[in-house]
């Protein structure tokens, strides 16, 4: 721990690519079994520089470039957890991943289960997703939907910097397979951040905002427009309490429980897919465990279930905006304001 002369905890300003970098690094310093696995994460340094210049200081196996084989690849760094390693893997675009579906899905998340408990699979999957600025259907994919019905998985989304660094060092320790989400528009995202080191639980919902008024659950790249539409809902007298899900598998119903015992109503934000989504497994989760605390139906804001247009115009019609946020809240609170 670094202190000022004034005694207070020494924080540096961080990107949140940064932040993901330095967990990486410090993770890698801790404990030689830790490696990088991916497409261009060693000379290049990451499709967003989060692996910038590591190979240089701990060379080209520990952060190893493969080919374009994403199914080989993981199903290697696979076999490399089941042998004592702890392999992060880098996907170029999370949505590549879908072309080792059957081995993050067949092998890394039940291998433990199916093997007796004989093998662990200490494996962290992380990589940029999430719809951008004009990247095409094939770069927009957001597979939290996907993997939530996979038994064995671990599934996080990071949103800050600071819980970045924190629920990345978290994963590389954990002796669980875990689905790392970062969303491709965060990236240059910056907060100051403690110099000493830290850890979040990958199991633990954040409240980001308190309020009395209605819940909103949101995670990702949406915790900002959230934040964006709590500003204009609070100058009209509206009072929405915020929480970043954070864990997406398994979901902190603990958090999310006491929060709606105090609203009693909730509003889902997810920029994922409304058919299947995130949102539609908390919703029957709430339903089945809070329904008597509900004093209207749960909301749920999400995707539209197409494709993401390339057209920029067509693209931000695809998905949840602030204002849509706004409209929400006031439809369904305003008669008890």
């Amino acid at each position: 721990m670094t202190l000022a002369p004034s005694g207070e905890v020494l924080m540096a300003e961080t990107l949140l690519f940064n932040a993901l970098r330095a967990a990486t690094d410090e993770e890698m310093a801790r404990d030689e079994t830790v490696l990088v696995i991916g497409e261009d994460v060693g000379h290049y340094g990451g499709s967003y520089k989060v692996t910038k210049d590591l190979y240089k200081k701990y060379g080209d196996l520990r952060v190893l470039d493969t080919p374009i084989a994403e199914n080989s690849f993981t199903g290697m760094a696979v076999g490399a957890a089941i042998t004592g390693l702890r392999p992060i893997i880098e996907g170029m675009n999370m949505g590549f991943l879908l072309l080792a579906f059957n081995q993050i899905a067949n092998n890394a998340g039940m291998l433990r289960y199916t093997s007796g408990g004989n093998f662990k699979i200490p494996l962290v999957i992380r990589g940029p997703g999430g719809v951008g600025r004009q990247l095409g259907a094939e770069h927009s994919q957001r597979l939290e939907a996907y993997f939530q019905a996979v038994p064995g998985l671990k599934i996080v989304a990071c949103s800050t910097p600071y819980n970045a660094k924190g629920l990345l060092k978290s994963a590389i320790r954990d002796d669980n397979p875990v689905l790392f989400f970062e969303h491709v528009l965060l990236y240059n995202l910056k907060e100051n951040l403690p110099e000493e080191e830290y850890l979040v639980p990958l199991d633990k919902a954040e409240v980001v905002r308190t309020g009395k008024d209605v819940t909103i659950l949101t995670y990702s790249r949406m915790r900002h427009h959230a934040l964006q539409a709590a500003k204009q809902l609070e100058q009209e007298g509206f009072d929405p309490e915020i929480i970043d899900l954070i864990s997406l598998k398994p979901l902190d119903l603990e958090t999310i429980g006491t929060s709606i015992r105090k609203t009693h109503r909730v509003i889902i934000v997810e920029e994922c897919m409304k058919t299947g989504g995130i949102g539609a497994e908390l919703t029957a989760s709430i339903n089945d465990q809070l329904f008597d605390e509900l004093d209207a139906p749960v909301l749920r804001l999400a995707s539209q279930d197409i494709p993401t247009p390339y057209n920029g115009t067509l693209e931000n019609l695809t998905i949840v905006q602030p204002q849509q946020i706004v409209e929400g809240v006031k439809k369904m609170v305003a008669l008890q304001i």
